[in-house]
């Protein structure tokens, strides 16, 4: 009588949902009358409210042991099964409920959905074979609506989501199942993976270690483990050898990196922009540029490597494509330093689209004046038409282009305001030189000091000599 007594205010707490004190009143009725099944089955419902599916799934098994026709163990032995994501168990259960009640229709159903969990187990199993990760995210989402408390969907899910770069998320998944089992070598395992891929490789190791040692077998964490110890060591030997300026070893180290593991994709981008920097440093600039590309085609927000590949876009003249890294960059990052940087490309591309006077004298941009009247006087007797006065109307033509060429060219590069004006990419229209109405043989007559009395006359086959009158 005392024990029924307990059970009715444990049913009374149950109906107003106070499920603590419900479990409370019903263990004190199990207490007084150890050997009812209803008091078992009463505490594992209330206990599977709380959530409590590991110790509800030990009363509904005491329940059924005491009384193996007592139908709501079952199926509350069932439902915890299912919940835990046991579907295989689940199904016996909801069987045997079939089996002493063949009109059950909550047994029914529940065996449907057990049936339903199994399959999407074995649909994800064969995908997290072919990689397809979005998929068994999918398949453990669904069967997480049947099994809420499966620990083992939640790590599939956690360790896909890592494997697709969402570490936020499979963080999450990871450390709630650790507050509840922190001995949980899988939950440690996905932990030190994110961090892993997070390129956060020593704290990664850390979990692996720990991981290891609450499950020395654990291939994937001992497999995880050992590639990023060996990252880590490769990197950091890169990054020695490049500090000491051997960068033939930097190279190869970095390339020997970048084979370890290939889902490491932040680590990796980070290899190849490193590897790009060396190929700069070798003058190997299109090596350098293919290496940050496919740092950036990794991660697409690794601003160092758009810098990177835009210095190398400036070092081989392809200035268009300098501009656009350095947009992304000053869009991303609105620095001064990322200012000028745009700027400068943006005047040198401006420059390129112009006449490259220099390269028509033939002199470095850092020429003196001594130097660009000797190059003048080569280049416009080399090309000056009474030289070419025999040739095919064709040459006559173009030799007369390039001497025009030379002396804009002079008339630029010996005027100090002008030459300042074209080096810095500003219109020379705004100093009143207007290209188009240039006389070149005046900078000639000037530059020779004669009134119009020159002339170009043979010495022999193919050689000529300047004579002035």
């Amino acid at each position: 009588r005392e024990a029924e007594s307990f059970k009715e205010q444990g049913n009374a707490y149950y109906a107003k949902k106070d499920y603590n004190e419900a479990y409370n009143y019903y263990t004190k009725a199990i207490d007084t009358c150890p050997n009812n099944a209803s008091y078992y089955g009463n505490r594992a419902a209330t206990l599977m409210m709380l959530g409590r599916f590991r110790e509800a799934l030990g009363d509904a098994q005491q329940s059924v042991r005491l009384d193996d026709t007592f139908v709501r163990g079952h199926l509350r032995e069932g439902k915890c099964h299912l919940s835990l994501g046991n579907a295989m168990a689940a199904s016996r259960c909801f069987q045997r409920v079939l089996e002493l009640d063949h009109k059950n229709t909550q047994a029914q159903q529940e065996l449907k959905n057990a049936s339903t969990v199994l399959e999407y187990e074995k649909i994800a199993e064969v995908d997290f074979e072919k990689r397809d990760f979005r998929k068994v995210v999918f398949c453990m989402d669904r069967a997480l609506e049947f099994a809420p408390a499966c620990h083992r969907f939640k790590i599939l899910k956690a360790e896909c989501l890592a494997l697709l770069g969402r570490y936020p998320e499979a963080q999450s998944v990871a450390s709630d199942i650790l507050r509840m089992d922190s001995t949980n070598a899988d939950a440690l395992y996905v932990r030190g993976l994110c961090l892993y891929y997070e390129d956060c490789i020593e704290k990664a190791v850390q979990f692996f270690v720990q991981a290891l040692r609450m499950a020395p077998d654990h291939e994937k964490a001992c497999l995880a483990c050992r590639n990023a110890k060996a990252l880590k060591a490769k990197k950091e030997d890169g990054n020695k050898a490049f500090k000491e300026g051997n960068y033939k070893l930097a190279y190869e180290l970095y390339t020997e990196a970048l084979g370890i593991d290939p889902n490491n994709i932040k680590t990796n981008a980070k290899l190849f922009c490193n590897r790009g920097t060396v190929n700069s440093k070798l003058r190997k600039f299109e090596e350098a540029i293919d290496d940050c590309t496919n740092a950036i085609k990794l991660d697409d927000t690794y601003i160092k490597a758009y810098l990177r590949r835009a210095q190398c876009y400036m070092d081989t003249e392809q200035y268009e494509d300098a501009v656009r890294d350095y947009e992304k960059v000053y869009q991303t990052e609105k620095t001064k330093e990322h200012k000028q940087l745009l700027k400068n490309a943006q005047v040198e591309l401006k420059k390129s689209k112009r006449k490259d006077y220099y390269k028509i004298l033939g002199v470095d941009k850092n020429a003196s004046e001594d130097e660009i009247k000797k190059a003048y006087r080569k280049r416009a007797l080399m090309h000056h038409p009474d030289r070419h006065s025999g040739a095919s109307a064709e040459v006559q033509k173009e030799e007369e282009k390039k001497f025009k060429e030379v002396g804009e060219a002079f008339t630029i590069l010996s005027d100090p305001k002008k030459k300042a004006r074209y080096d810095s990419g500003q219109d020379l229209e705004e100093d009143g030189l207007n290209m188009g109405d240039f006389d070149a043989n005046n900078i000639f007559k000037a530059f020779f000091g004669g009134p119009s009395g020159f002339s170009f006359e043979a010495s022999g086959p193919g050689n000529f000599f300047f004579q002035f009158g």
